[in-house]
């Protein structure tokens, strides 16, 4: 979704109902102190009811986090920036991503919320133990840890600059695909995937337009 103005200031207003307004909102720690709990409880259970061990879990749970880096990837490319036809789906889109680049300042609407993301996530995990049925236990913690790492760095990299050099590119990726392309650099936590596809922006041709970053960044005051 295009937008010819990016607002720095306030957020979009995506239902008339107050109490449905507050549902689409949210804070990091809350997201991280929902999740934690249900994660080890999740590597618990694959190591005393499922006895796995220590490696095994660190294998599988290191493959969740691999996946969910892909998954995000096609997340955000597929759906997202789904482009929709009409009025019903573009509510849809702009609801779940639109208004994010409406108002990249917008720090309260980072992270799924609390509801939709425990209907989502269970879901996933339901599907995860069809698949693989009590590998779930050690894959999905780790695919959660995955996005709870997504959150906090599309968080930081709208609330700060890069703590370390080798970590510009990543930041650079992300700014680029809010004021230059939004159909190029998809990954957020990581650019493997937008290497491997080819929607990796050419950062060394790239010229940083600093004004333009400073309108997606948080205001330090805040």
């Amino acid at each position: 979704m295009h937008f010819e103005k990016i607002h720095n200031k306030g957020q979009a207003r995506l239902f008339k109902s107050d109490f449905l307004e507050a549902l689409t909102k949210a804070h990091p720690l809350v997201i991280w102190g929902m999740y934690i709990p249900i994660m080890t409880f999740l590597i618990y259970t694959a190591a005393t009811t499922y006895h796995y061990s220590t490696k095994n879990i660190l294998l599988v749970f290191f493959g969740g986090m691999l996946f969910w880096s892909f998954f995000e990837y096609i997340a955000h490319r597929f759906i997202f920036h789904w482009v929709p036809k009409t009025p019903g789906a573009t509510k849809f889109v702009y609801t779940l991503h639109g208004n994010h680049h409406h108002y990249p300042r917008d720090r309260q609407r980072l992270f799924m919320p609390p509801l939709p993301s425990i209907i989502i996530s269970s879901t996933l995990f339901g599907l995860t133990y069809l698949i693989m049925g009590s590998y779930a236990f050690m894959f999905f913690p780790g695919f959660l840890f995955g996005y709870l790492m997504y959150g906090s760095m599309h968080y930081a990299i709208h609330a700060w600059n890069p703590p370390f050099r080798w970590m510009k590119p990543l930041w650079r990726n992300h700014h680029l695909h809010h004021y230059k392309n939004e159909h190029n650099g998809f990954g957020v936590s990581s650019t493997i995937w937008d290497h491997v596809f080819g929607t990796m922006f050419d950062l060394k041709n790239e010229k940083e337009d600093k004004e333009k970053v400073k309108e997606l960044m948080f205001d330090k005051k805040d």
